[in-house]
């Protein structure tokens, strides 16, 4: 770039490239005046004071600078993509950051959700508002900088043509000289002006791919808050449950289920007086995968009921580990833990229902015990005889049969009941009526006449051998 010095006394040939005394010079030659003290620079004569060769060394030069500048801007282009990555890579460590510190938040109402969700909506619409401003900007300076490039390449043909026309006439005018010096300042402004141009288009498109950094990882945020978004959301598709924390990757709901027909099942049971609520409650906590919703393990409080089957099927059937990157991943996910919810739920009602049974069971001359990992109830009745009578699938919401599997002695008498007996026993018991063996007392009451009655006939059988 030509610098000028701000003194009046000189003044720059820019094709020669020489410094020039303006102050006290003459020339004498028909139609130049006199140069008079602190007037503007005038050009040299062409021939023989004008250097006709610097003249067209300094176009030359001037041409190859202008085919330049494209190719520093294409490396001030590389440099950005450079300057780009490493914004990028700052970037992802700030939202690996932020995804930290989001990873530890609880949401404890859709109302904390959602005013979390208008700030990003809100910086969402500033940095959207800010990227088409600059996009304007940019367009604007790319139109003004295809203007300066043909404006500066007509003065580059401009100032040759004149050139040309100077060295074809015998007699020059000084006027035409200074013309040609008027045309290289003007030229030499045109192209700081070009340059100048062209570093604000650099700066403005390196702004603009900040911005979308920042926005796409504005985005990315959306993504997660729409994450938790649709996981709170099981809370309506389930019916009685609330989310009660999610943290890292445990989730801990609150579960009120519903126990359908108590009456009616507590009536077909002979049980009277019921004073049990028609709903009970439980917390469960779910422990999921990394970076998916597969279960991992699940706990229910209070512990009385047995979950440990519903975990492992819901194990079994988990598809590969996916991480939350598309909308269908995520519905999948949400479909699988309604699932388990469900069958854990449904767990609760059975096992509900047969502790109400075996409670007021007990008021009877027998007493009974439930065990819920076995799916059995134990029977222990007068004379120290205990019954091992397993459950049906689905009873007692469905007319499933109860099933002596095993008579056991528990005290001195009772092992005087032989082998023989108790299998006549199991084998009288499990042919009664469909009606008796659905009501656990009247299944024990049965199994105990069996047994009276058997162990008479070998005390009679027994007798006759004496004889």
């Amino acid at each position: 770039m030509v610098s000028v010095n701000s003194s009046p006394f000189y003044c720059i040939s820019i094709f020669s490239g020489s410094w020039k005394r303006a102050g006290t010079q003459k020339i004498t030659r028909e139609g130049v005046r006199e140069i008079e003290m602190g007037e503007p620079p005038t050009a040299p004569l062409p021939s023989p004071l004008l250097d006709v060769d610097a003249l067209r060394s300094r176009i030359k030069e001037l041409r190859e600078n202008a085919s330049s500048d494209v190719e520093d801007s294409e490396m001030s282009s590389a440099d950005s993509e450079q300057l780009l990555k490493e914004c990028a890579l700052h970037i992802q460590h700030r939202m690996n950051e932020i995804m930290s510190e989001w990873s530890n938040v609880s949401f404890s109402s859709s109302e904390d959700l959602d005013a979390c969700l208008g700030t990003l909506n809100a910086k969402l619409e500033e940095v959207q508002a800010e990227n088409c401003k600059v996009q304007n900007e940019i367009e604007v300076l790319n139109r003004t900088h295809i203007e300066e490039s043909a404006r500066l390449e007509g003065d580059l043909e401009s100032l040759e043509h004149s050139l040309n026309l100077i060295l074809s006439q015998e007699n020059v005018k000084g006027g035409a000289c200074t013309n040609v010096l008027k045309d290289g300042w003007d030229l030499v402004n045109s192209r700081s002006e070009y340059k100048n141009q062209e570093f604000k288009i650099l700066d403005l498109q390196s702004k603009l791919e900040n911005d979308k950094m920042t926005l796409k990882s504005l985005q990315d945020l959306d993504n997660i808050y729409k994450r938790f978004e649709a996981i709170e959301r099981i809370e309506g598709a389930l019916t009685g449950l609330k989310v009660v924390e999610f943290e890292g990757n445990t989730i801990r709901l609150s579960l009120r289920t519903y126990i359908p027909n108590l009456e009616g099942i507590m009536l077909q049971q002979k049980c009277e007086n019921i004073t049990e609520p028609p709903e009970v409650y439980h917390e469960l906590l779910i422990e999921l995968m990394d970076s998916s919703m597969d279960l991992k393990n699940a706990e229910v409080f209070p512990n009385n009921v047995y979950i440990r089957e519903i975990i492992d099927a819901a194990k079994s059937s988990s598809s590969p580990q996916q991480p939350f990157s598309t909308l269908s991943v995520l519905l999948e996910a949400r479909s699988s833990l309604g699932w388990f919810v469900r069958k854990v739920q449904d767990r609760i009602v059975l096992c509900t229902l047969r502790q109400i049974i075996v409670k007021y069971a007990n008021k009877s001359r027998h007493t009974f015990e439930y065990v819920d990992k076995d799916e059995m109830i134990v029977a222990r009745m007068v004379g120290g005889l205990d019954a091992f009578i397993k459950i049906s699938q689905g009873w007692p919401l469905t007319s499933s049969l109860l099933k002596l599997i095993s008579l056991k002695s528990s005290d001195s008498q009772s092992q005087k009941i032989s082998f023989s007996i108790l299998c006549k026993v199991e084998e009288a018991t499990n042919s009664l009526e469909a009606q008796t063996r659905q009501n656990v007392v009247s299944f024990v009451d049965a199994i105990e006449e069996i047994v009276v009655k058997q162990m008479r006939l070998a005390f009679n059988f027994d007798e006759d051998l004496g004889k």
